[in-house]
């Protein structure tokens, strides 16, 4: 039996919707625990929602500082951290460390972490338990093995980092021309510059995940969710349970009883989840990979078995047996459950990041319907969305008792209802997803999405147009015009400037004193926007201007005004399509450049993203990059080609 450890102080080592959810999940649970919680100084509002007793400050890159993480939580005297997930949650480094220093990190200790956050190690545990796998190939980045394996296997292939996630590190390659820079790609997203490769099952294949929860002796599943909805492998949409137990139970049995045996095998205590590929027609299923940890999808789950998983981790973490937190027999599913990932990028430019500040944000509530944001519109932190971390804004999770085709529709009336302002966000491919008649009858796999996102989005924006319905547009226009910023500016109002010289350079520059008075203000979305006629005074002149002023993502040294801009419509500027983080550019003046090549790479959110030429050509001019990795805005021009190509290619 285990022995009960208490809990003092939690530290929750995340931020967002996530961080959110363990707050409150501990608060009631366990209210005797004093809560602690990380923020930025951008980005705080998940402890304004959440509400812990301590919050303290660290830099964008505290998340993943173990050294730092360590040392407060010994300032702090914090016997124990939930790492959420993401960051450091499959970090077996991180939970070796924190043993280490006396710290409990809530998850399955650092022994299980470094077997199952490792995909070749977790593949290896599968076959030990007679769980089907795919073909792999191990370790390699050598192109040439890469090809070989291709050749035996067949195309379609996947190339994955061993230690990736959300998405990061695959790239699924179906021609050799298309090898290299996939195994460049995924190799610069894994953490350990580790890839493998593995035979694909795309056709017809389903993304299935079984929760599973254990107490280091006993381990049960809690039923599976289909993750099939998947953008470039990042889930978008999540359905529990399956519709596949309609056609095949006997399949959605044989695959949760493989991922209890694989847990079992290992005494698993704590939350994870197992994954799995599987089609129902062809009656086969394949192990992918293990995450030892609490998934963003947790939700579907608590909504049709009526566990709190969050709960019922903190208090096994503590050393309480399955039977005790309620999960003693088999769970049985009710209903229906659809999770809605509301995220900030726009659909209209390759789902890019959209920055900026939430002005409006409103998802309706009601009988069978849940939201975890952190997103908190009471104006104690206005939430501004950047490139430091991830986009999730919201997870909108709807449940039916009855029929799929009630939770559908029932999905479909909540997102008709929901608003957004400030940023663009994924809400029209929401709407176009769940208005597909292919979701409806349940015929989704791996790869619906990809081939039917233009479809999706278009159909998105036009049921979007359809809500402007009279009452909507009557109502807008007799509102009365406020401003979206809280703080009100008004013309009149007036500044002085102050420019003094930083120490060193006293001696060359005086102290100037400048004037800014606003003459007309234009719009005020302050901080995030504001335009005004204004007139600026120095001591030399007295000048009106139009003054606009927007944040950005990038830091000033992307948008000082050496930086060219380009021209989209210029067929010689290869342009920076999105804003991020520069890694490298792969050509020099006098380079010749194919059309569709690679011309540089840039990160966004932790994905390597790649730059082409529309056209071939001759490079005339290129971007040269000041630092290994650079903020850029987009827009700015990286390539200049020259008017026509002399010579020969």
């Amino acid at each position: 039996m285990t022995t009960r450890q208490s809990i003092r102080c939690l530290l929750v080592a995340n931020r967002g919707e996530i961080a959110v959810r363990i707050l409150q999940a501990t608060r009631e649970t366990c209210p005797s625990i004093q809560t602690f919680a990380l923020y930025t100084e951008d980005d705080r509002s998940h402890c304004d929602i959440g509400r812990p007793h301590r919050a303290l400050q660290i830099t964008s890159d505290g998340y993943l500082d173990i050294d730092l993480l360590v040392r407060l939580a010994q300032q702090h005297a914090i016997d124990a951290i939930h790492p959420g997930y993401g960051f450091l949650s499959e970090s077996a480094e991180f939970a070796k460390r924190m043993q280490d220093a006396g710290i409990t990190v809530i998850g399955p200790g650092w022994e299980i972490l470094d077997r199952t956050g490792d995909k070749l190690k977790a593949k290896q545990l599968a076959q030990e338990n007679n769980v089907p796998v795919l073909p792999t190939l191990d370790a390699s980045a050598d192109v040439k093995r890469i090809k070989d394996f291709a050749d035996n296997v067949g195309y379609p292939i996947m190339i994955k980092a061993v230690d990736g996630g959300g998405g990061r590190g695959i790239r699924l390659v179906r021609q050799d021309e298309e090898l290299e820079s996939a195994v460049r790609a995924s190799t610069a997203e894994s953490p350990s510059k580790t890839v493998f490769v593995e035979k694909a099952a795309v056709d017809g294949f389903h993304h299935l995940e079984i929760q599973i929860v254990g107490d280091g002796i006993d381990v049960r599943h809690l039923w599976e969710r289909d993750c099939s909805v998947q953008r470039r492998f990042q889930k978008v949409v999540e359905v529990a349970p399956s519709l596949i137990r309609d056609v095949n139970q006997e399949l959605v049995n044989n695959v949760a009883d493989a991922a209890v045996r694989i847990m079992k095998a290992i005494s698993y205590r704590s939350l994870g989840t197992v994954e799995f590929l599987v089609n129902e027609q062809l009656g086969e299923f394949y192990f992918l990979e293990i995450n030892p940890r609490i998934q963003v999808e947790h939700t579907i789950t608590e909504a049709i078995t009526g566990v709190d998983l969050v709960q019922a981790q903190l208090l096994i973490a503590q050393g309480y047996s399955l039977s005790e937190v309620g999960l003693g027999t088999e769970s049985t599913a009710q209903g229906h459950s659809i999770q809605l990932r509301l995220c900030a990028e726009d659909p209209g430019a390759n789902f890019s990041l959209s920055v900026g500040r939430i002005t409006e944000f409103g998802v309706p509530t009601g009988n069978g319907v849940r939201i975890d944001t952190h997103v908190d519109m009471s104006g104690l932190s206005p939430v501004v969305v950047g490139a430091q971390f991830d986009n999730l804004l919201a997870k909108i999770i709807v449940t039916g008792s009855s029929t799929w085709e009630a939770t559908v529709l029932k999905a479909r009336r909540v997102l008709a209802d929901t608003r957004i302002s400030g940023v663009k966000t994924n809400l029209d491919l929401l709407r176009g997803i769940l208005g597909h008649e292919d979701f409806l009858v349940g015929r989704i796999d791996t790869q619906w999405l990809e081939k039917h996102i233009s479809h999706a989005v278009k159909l998105g924006g036009d049921i979007s147009k359809s809500l402007q319905g009279p009452a909507q547009i009557s109502r807008q226009s007799n509102a009365p015009s406020i401003p979206s910023s809280n703080i009100l500016f008004r013309p009149g109002d007036s500044w002085s400037i102050t420019v003094e010289p930083l120490d060193g350079q006293q001696n060359q520059t005086q102290q100037q004193k400048h004037h800014l008075q606003l003459t007309r203000v234009l719009q005020n979305d302050f901080p995030s926007a504001i335009s005004a006629e204004v007139n600026y005074t120095t001591p030399t002149s007295a000048s009106a201007y139009r003054l606009r002023l927007e944040t950005t993502n990038t830091t000033a040294a992307a948008l000082v005004s050496s930086h060219r801009r380009g021209d989209p419509r210029n067929p010689r500027h290869i342009v920076l399509p999105i804003s991020g983080q520069l890694i490298e550019i792969l050509v020099a003046p006098g380079d010749v450049v194919e059309e569709n090549q690679v011309v540089a790479f840039v990160k966004q959110m932790k994905m390597e993203l790649e730059v082409r030429s529309p056209r071939a050509g001759r490079a005339q001019w290129v971007y040269e990059m000041e630092d290994q990795e650079e903020d850029v805005a987009d827009g700015i021009l990286l390539v200049e080609l020259e008017d026509e190509l002399r010579g020969k290619l």
